[in-house]
């Protein structure tokens, strides 16, 4: 948390002490039951609390660092007892212990031998979850978005600060080699001053729906709890489409917004040392993919940073995916990333060249870099070559960081509690005002999202 600008300092000094008053966890766990003090050589031990496809990512991340940090994973937990039941057959062959197995959060939080928990269930649970398990003295890695409303958000963001957990939200690209070298390059003031910043980032499928998914046509009710799934939203019926397939419908996500966008609203703060847009229009719809959608295919929002002077743009299209890129234009040079969420295919052009049309990305680039009219951004991690244009989201960095700040508190994780704050705040406008069709503004005083300055 270097160079932060003014903005963002005041933000900061508010929100802790807005979290002063905040005395007990939610889900009635005191804030005075901290887990043990990790040492610097003790094994971390870990739960996964939502067993489904993305906590086979946390998975995979645990194993790849396993040796190295010094891990050790002990619980599983998810209301669905298939769920649950694979992620211990899968930790077995992957880790060679027998894990204890949770239906429910509370249950598997009692355990004095667990450290730390990830937590990988649906987008609208994230922050409740988060609270609970910081709330109970246990160290977290919680999945993006980590808020689909305000209220949420704020109340995640306060539970945390009451705490001294280590809180690492899940945008992974936020400790990529390269995109800290992107921050870096900003910050050093090469591109002077930055009016614009770009994302387009695309797909050409059906995202999120699968018609034959197996799991839909496997799970019954009485083999999981649907209040709890719920977890505050209002009743209706049990859907096993809305279990999986949360991501297109509107109680549950906000789809592009609260997947892709987090992600890159999230990146759009760590290069600028910013946090919360002042100003947000969005519109699109569903027109690729008009099946039991109810969130949109096709999206594209603006907004304003107005203090810092420049805007962000940020479009997804679900039904054609050429052309992905992202671009921060600065008066005295341009960042180019080609590729698409995450890509570390950056290249630095510096401005006032006078090149017709620009360049040719997909063709030309190579020829640009050797004439001296671009330059290759890389760093030691990627062998001081070009980037590929896709990374898994499953790379060992972001983990890393986390561990490293669990053994020593004295550091504070890239995706830290307030970075949650802001990419939930920022892709909560966004979904807002595609709903509601207005430009929004974000009320720093009052901490809410308003349809007037």
């Amino acid at each position: 948390m270097q160079n932060l600008n003014d903005s963002r300092r005041k933000f900061i000094k508010k929100s802790s002490l807005g979290a002063a008053g905040v005395t007990i966890g939610a889900m009635g766990f005191p804030a005075s039951s901290y887990a043990r003090i990790i040492g610097s050589n003790d094994r971390i031990n870990i739960g996964f609390l939502g067993c489904g496809a993305r906590s086979g990512g946390h998975q995979i991340m645990v194993e790849a660092s396993a040796k190295k940090k010094n891990l050790n994973v002990v619980s599983v937990c998810d209301i669905w007892k298939v769920n649950k039941e694979k992620a211990a057959a899968n930790c077995k062959k992957m880790f060679g212990t027998d894990v204890k197995q949770f239906k429910y959060s509370e249950d598997m939080l009692e355990m004095k031998d667990l450290d730390a928990v990830m937590i990988g269930t649906g987008d609208h649970q994230h922050a409740k979850l988060l609270a609970e398990v910081v709330g109970a003295g246990k160290d977290c890695y919680c999945e993006k978005p980590m808020a689909t409303d305000v209220e949420d958000a704020k109340l995640a963001r306060n539970a945390v600060l009451a705490t001294s957990q280590v809180v690492q939200l899940g945008s992974q690209w936020l400790s990529d080699p390269m995109q800290l070298k992107v921050r870096d390059i900003i910050r050093s003031g090469r591109l002077g001053q930055i009016t614009k910043i770009e994302q387009v980032w695309n797909d050409n499928d059906h995202r999120w729906h699968v018609p034959n998914d197996p799991d839909v046509a496997a799970i019954r009710e009485e083999d999981t709890d649907w209040n709890r799934w719920l977890l505050g939203k209002p009743y209706v019926p049990f859907d096993a489409r809305k279990y999986f397939e949360f991501r297109i419908f509107r109680d549950y996500s906000g789809g592009i917004t609260s997947q892709w966008m987090s992600h890159g609203a999230g990146l759009v703060h760590f290069y600028t040392d910013t946090d919360i847009p002042d100003t947000m229009v969005a519109n699109g719809g569903i027109f690729g993919w008009p099946d039991i959608r109810q969130n949109p295919d096709t999206f594209q929002a603006l907004s304003t940073y107005d203090d810092e002077k420049f805007s962000y743009s940020y479009a997804s299209n679900y039904a054609n995916k050429f052309g992905d890129h992202t671009c921060i234009r600065g008066k005295d040079g341009t960042l180019f990333a080609a590729g698409g969420e995450g890509s570390p295919r950056w290249f630095f052009i510096p401005e006032h060249q006078n090149i017709p049309g620009g360049f040719d990305f997909y063709g030309g680039m190579k020829e640009a870099v050797k004439s001296g009219k671009a330059e290759i951004v890389t760093t030691e991690e990627y062998d001081m070559k070009v980037g590929p244009v896709y990374l898994s989201d499953n790379m060992p960095f972001h983990l890393d960081n986390w561990v490293d700040c669990m053994r020593n508190r004295d550091l504070v994780p890239n995706g830290h509690i307030h970075t949650g704050f802001w990419h939930s705040i920022a892709s909560i406008m966004a979904t807002q005002a595609y709903r509601e069709g207005k430009k929004l503004y974000w009320d720093r005083e009052s901490e809410k999202i308003v349809d007037h300055r």
